[in-house]
């Protein structure tokens, strides 16, 4: 399908800009978001004809709610929907205080989430649509130091299964992107960190956020070509579930897969015998 319409949230840098470069690259028509009015304004005069920019922080409901108003009586319809602004945090899930978790879930999950909810009559209404969740590896298997992302993304995939499961009658796509350390911003000036630091948890958490600090800048993955990847699977007649991109995230799904098949095999009699 030619000329689709993609509503891609967070374009101003790293994977989200990618994507964004790559759509109209392919000829295909991008609506995408920033934080910044200015960066909105800059977009625009770049991309006349091409994209429109529309400045939204998804933190905020009613700026959700604005945002959707402006697509639907500007464009009517959405061919694809890429989650993709969020926030990376570090910390021990001692360290990391209710405030600080409530504001990676704001945007991590009720943001993508109400965006999806939002998305979901016009796709209902075309009987089509494809949902790409920008996720991580961290979204299936959790890491020392990274709880609280780990939890936020393993949310967003626990309703996007769910989802993909109520809405393929309807025409509707869902696609999990599941990305290991991309050479983007994600490590750098837009990652956070718990303010509270307990020493006991150096050799754990500390080393993960030092091991996220040295990896800043030499990450394994090619931004350009996982949007490429994440664009081509918009054309396939039954994209996967699950993409993994990277030869890191392969091998955090395989020994998350292991994991849990090691416990299964080991305890099965235990699991068997708690029954009626």
């Amino acid at each position: 399908m030619k000329n689709r319409i993609w509503f891609i949230t967070g374009i101003s840098s790293g994977l989200g800009k990618a994507i964004a470069q790559t759509v109209i690259e392919q000829g295909d028509f991008v609506i995408g978001t920033f934080r910044n009015q200015a960066q909105t304004d800059a977009f625009n005069n770049e991309n006349q004809n091409k994209a429109f920019a529309l400045t939204l922080d998804i933190t905020i409901p009613e700026e959700i709610n604005n945002a959707f108003q402006i697509i639907k009586d500007k464009f009517e319809r959405i061919d694809v929907l890429v989650n993709n602004a969020g926030l990376g945090f570090a910390g021990a899930i001692e360290e990391t205080s209710n405030e600080e978790t409530r504001q990676v879930f704001e945007a991590n999950f009720f943001g993508t989430l109400q965006v999806t909810q939002m998305a979901l009559p016009i796709f209902r209404k075309q009987k089509s649509g494809h949902i790409i969740q920008i996720s991580s590896h961290g979204g299936f298997k959790a890491f020392q130091g990274f709880g609280i992302y780990n939890a936020s993304k393993f949310a967003v995939e626990g309703f996007s299964e769910a989802l993909a499961q109520e809405v393929t009658p309807l025409g509707i796509k869902v696609t999990l992107v599941e990305p290991g350390p991309f050479r983007t911003n994600f490590a750098g000036k837009s990652f956070r960190q718990a303010e509270t630091i307990i020493a006991d948890y150096n050799e754990t958490a500390g080393v993960f956020r030092e091991r996220i600090k040295a990896v800043d800048g030499k990450q394994e993955g090619d931004p350009t070509k996982a949007a490429k990847a994440i664009f081509d699977i918009t054309n396939l007649e039954n994209p996967p579930l699950r993409l993994p991109l990277g030869k890191i995230a392969i091998i955090s799904l395989t020994t998350k897969l292991e994991s849990v098949k090691n416990d299964i095999e080991n305890f099965k009699e235990i699991a068997e015998n708690a029954i009626f």
